[in-house]
């Protein structure tokens, strides 16, 4: 694959990523991270929910919040071409990886259940990444990976259980906008590993750009009545989860398991975020996994084990 260089301090040549092992480490503990927060920002979220705050609230703290903190390393760091990304394709990693992402993927709950959800949208997310991965920057996935590939769609449905069997006449609208939400984020992440776009500086774009585009519309379309009546407490703690860790934090570790990892196998990461939601939620309605979902994550665990091991093959060259 002929080398893209991208004129900017935050842009580099493609090349191979080393195999060693201490990349593969650094970037699985970079993509546990991501997945760990990102399991932890579902939680928090029907958490405040259930408080009273509606989804739109969570993503104007969200955006709002990690586009104030990254707007000073933005304006450092060629503004006037977004970091250097260039204002077309930041753009479009906005698009893919901000509001719009969100508003699709949540509003696939209005009309299929939540186990189709972490099945379907996690599932198509995982599947396209490796064939976009595949198409686009000539990354192999070996016959391992692919093992591990299947038995972390088979952890994700034992999780999901009988549920996965409900949903209505219109389920099938819900699932559409699962895989549409899924095949967003996988092309966010091969087109960063692609494009060679730096981890600050994808994460500084994303969160900037979305917070320029979302904030102005939930203040005209919604106000701050619902966060005015919040709690400070919960605010403050919405501010942490949604803003610096979901907002900032999880979308800098995703970035660089990318980098580390290439986009095939970091997009395996996001499929542990329902477990961990599950895991975390017991602090706030004190219910326990069933036998049935802890077998689902043992499944999940070991698939991951299996696929993310894998010997990567460097990309195809021209």
């Amino acid at each position: 694959m002929s080398a893209i260089t991208l004129a900017s301090p935050c842009s580099r040549t493609v090349t191979p990523v080393p195999t060693g092992w201490s990349t593969t480490h650094r970037g699985i503990a970079f993509g546990l991270a991501a997945a760990l927060i990102w399991g932890s920002y579902m939680a928090f979220s029907n958490h405040a929910v259930a408080a009273g705050l509606l989804p739109s609230d969570l993503a104007f703290i969200r955006y709002a919040t990690a586009g104030l903190i990254l707007l000073p390393w933005l304006i450092r760091h060629a503004p006037l071409r977004l970091g250097g990304i260039g204002w077309g394709k930041g753009f479009a990693l906005a698009v893919l990886a901000g509001p719009l992402f969100v508003l699709i993927g949540t509003s696939g709950y209005r009309f299929a259940p939540l186990a189709h959800g972490a099945v379907i949208q996690l599932g198509s997310l995982t599947v396209a990444s490796f064939l976009l991965a595949s198409a686009l920057v000539g990354e192999r996935a070996g016959r391992r990976r692919l093992t591990g590939l299947g038995i972390i769609i088979g952890g994700l449905v034992v999780t999901a259980g009988p549920s996965l069997l409900a949903g209505g006449s219109t389920a099938w609208v819900g699932d559409l906008l699962f895989i549409v939400a899924g095949v967003m984020w996988a092309l966010f992440t091969v087109l960063q590993r692609r494009w060679a776009i730096d981890p600050m500086a994808a994460t500084a774009v994303v969160s900037v750009v979305s917070a320029a585009l979302y904030v102005p519309v939930y203040l005209g379309t919604e106000g701050l009545s619902h966060i005015a009546a919040a709690s400070p407490a919960l605010l403050v703690e919405q501010i942490l989860v949604q803003g610096v860790f979901g907002g900032v934090v999880a979308l800098f570790a995703f970035s660089r398991a990318v980098q580390d990892l290439g986009a095939g196998r970091a997009a395996l990461f996001p499929t542990f975020a329902p477990a961990i939601a599950m895991l975390v939620g017991i602090s706030f309605d004190g219910g326990v996994p069933t036998i049935v979902q802890l077998a689902g994550l043992l499944i999940l665990t070991a698939g991951m084990l299996v696929a993310v091991t894998s010997t990567r093959s460097a990309p195809k060259r021209a």
